[in-house]
């Protein structure tokens, strides 16, 4: 099994993972997501069967934090 671990600092840390729930929560075949955000740090964990199923989760959830923070940022919602 390979892991990776995903941290960032954000003021939105609370907003982002919350957006994200939703993904972590279905069922991937070959990998797996869990996430905290805690003082303005988000944490994400990944784990995958190989190294394709790895860097797709990473693409996928990367890009769903840009968008996260592109719509705070538009609608003022940044701390």
């Amino acid at each position: 099994m390979l892991k990776a671990t995903l941290l960032m600092d954000s003021s939105d840390a609370e907003a982002v993972l919350s957006s994200l729930s939703p993904e972590m929560g279905r069922e991937v075949p070959r990998s797996r997501v869990s996430g905290r955000a805690e003082n303005g740090r988000l944490t994400l964990e990944f784990e995958a069967e190989d190294i394709s199923s790895l860097r797709a989760a990473l693409n996928s959830y990367l890009g769903w934090i840009r968008i996260t923070e592109d719509i705070n940022g538009l609608t003022g919602d940044e701390k």
